[in-house]
């Protein structure tokens, strides 16, 4: 796919060129090691690599274009050097204008906040689906073109594997994209050169400050994006979220609340909460939907509210919504002919952490007990844990504290961390069992009939990472073995 030179900088705010601008460019990539002849060498200068010390790499394997922030000290002939001032930002815009705007011939659709990013993206893909529309979308979980599943290594992937899906999303037919915006991808410029139709804003809460630091540099994060919205755009923020109007502050798009509690322009009110579902009053009637907790009757009015901005009929999106069973790792059920009931959710916030547990304490049987199993993650943010383990300790009968995605980090270590936040009273109460399958096992067995087992952290994830190494681990999979006849709810 050869391109002009001058095409693929449209958009961007060239501070120097050096060499001609009249030549064609055939790929475009930010590692050297896939530069090809007659490629344009994008140097990125991220938190641990400076793509700048890569550039003689990239014209060694053919790169005639190299776009920068700051010229090398030695400049080679026939090699065209393009200065801006940020090549993160340019290749976002790069890739865009190489893939031909994507994003333009299509409604896409960012989702961020702290939780339920994924399960909106996930209802608003599948609703559009069950109503006949061709749809993408990018999310932790999976991405999806059509029916067509791809791997995730991130939340939000990186500007070249954007484009690139949405380019085969336009030439797939697809209407619609929805996708997750991380705030590291914010911050990163992973989104820069994408046009969005509207974002919504789910919640702020304590998470990713080993990346930003602190929490004002966490919302500004989140704010860049609403930033940047055009005015043709929606911005459809979660009213019971104090953050919301700072999120609004510079915000051009047209802006829209919804509330399960305060006066909105989307609202809902729960009616029942059980372990089968949510009845939700929405819309001037009551609706059955197959998602469990209070939280989720708020993600499902995002969802909602969103597809009304988006102009489809209200009848049909409901109807849809109520089909869509729970999102593999979200509140997802693991049922047993014995009644015990393991529920598998990717919380790892305190405050997600909070909502599952208050969540179950809601919903379960009169007489059951709650057995909650539970690590933190290694090399992230350190001042969650003993946070965690309180909650984890004061919400149920039973807490195992155990290991999650150590990395490199020791995790007994994490384990010990997470105890410093469990009160006197609740000490009695908590294991520590380093081997998170036999954790798993444990509780379990540990169960009687109509208990609850809470297993968090990893929800959808299907490896444990231990010092470098992702070993296979499903733990809905681990639950089911254990328990036996039982299976798994999922989508």
């Amino acid at each position: 796919m050869m391109h002009h030179l001058q095409q693929l900088l449209v958009g961007i705010s060239v501070k120097k060129i050096c060499g001609s601008a009249d030549l064609s460019v055939e790929s475009i990539c930010f590692d050297s090691r896939k530069a090809v002849p007659h490629s344009c060498f994008i140097a990125i200068n991220g938190s641990q690599l400076d793509g700048h010390s890569y550039i003689s790499m990239a014209i060694a394997a053919g790169s005639s274009v190299i776009v920068c922030e700051w010229l090398p000290e030695s400049i080679q002939e026939h090699i065209t050097y393009i200065v801006v001032s940020s090549t993160a930002k340019a290749l976002g815009i790069i890739a865009a204008n190489f893939y031909q705007q994507p994003s333009k011939k299509l409604t896409l659709v960012a989702v961020t906040g702290t939780n339920g990013k994924t399960t909106i993206v996930h209802l608003l893909y599948h609703m559009v689906r069950k109503m006949g529309y061709k749809a993408g979308m990018f999310s932790t979980i999976y991405n999806k073109i059509l029916d067509e599943t791809y791997p995730a290594s991130h939340t939000t992937p990186d500007p070249l594997q954007l484009q690139s899906f949405l380019h085969l999303m336009v030439a797939s037919g697809c209407q619609y994209c929805f996708m997750e915006a991380s705030s590291h991808a914010i911050v990163q410029e992973r989104l820069a050169g994408l046009h969005f139709t509207g974002a919504i804003f789910t919640n702020i809460t304590h998470e990713h400050l080993d990346y930003h630091l602190n929490f004002s540099q966490y919302i500004q994060a989140k704010k860049k994006l609403f930033d940047h919205l055009p005015s043709t755009a929606f911005a459809l923020m979660n009213q019971q979220d104090k953050h919301s109007p700072i999120l609004l502050q510079n915000c051009k798009a047209q802006k829209f609340t919804f509330s399960l509690q305060d006066v909105a322009d989307f609202r809902a009110k729960i009616v029942t909460n059980t372990l089968d579902g949510l009845e939700l009053n929405l819309a001037h009637q009551s609706i059955w939907f197959q998602l469990l907790g209070a939280f989720n009757g708020s993600n499902l009015l995002a969802a909602y509210g969103t597809a009304q901005l988006l102009g489809l009929s209200s009848q049909e999106c409901l109807v849809a919504l109520s089909a869509i069973p729970p999102i593999v790792g979200r509140m997802n059920r693991v049922h047993h002919r014995k009644s015990q009931q393991v529920i598998i959710d990717y919380a790892h916030t305190p405050d997600a952490l909070q909502k599952v547990m208050d969540t179950l304490h809601a919903i379960r049987p009169a007489g059951s007990r709650l057995i909650a199993v539970m690590g933190c993650g290694g090399n992230r943010d350190q001042q969650k844990r003993a946070m965690i383990g309180k909650i984890l300790s004061q919400n149920s009968d039973i807490a195992i504290f155990t290991s999650d995605n150590p990395r490199e980090e020791d995790p007994q270590e994490i384990i010990n961390a997470m105890q410093q936040g469990v009160p006197k009273v609740a000490l009695s109460k908590v294991l520590h069992i380093l081997n998170r399958a036999m954790a798993i096992k444990t509780a379990c067995l540990l169960a009687q009939a109509n208990d609850l087992i809470l297993i968090a952290g990893k929800g959808h994830q299907y490896y444990e990472e231990i010092k470098g190494v992702k070993y296979p681990f499903f733990e809905a999979k681990i639950a089911q073995e254990i328990l036996g006849d039982a299976k798994v709810v999922e989508l």
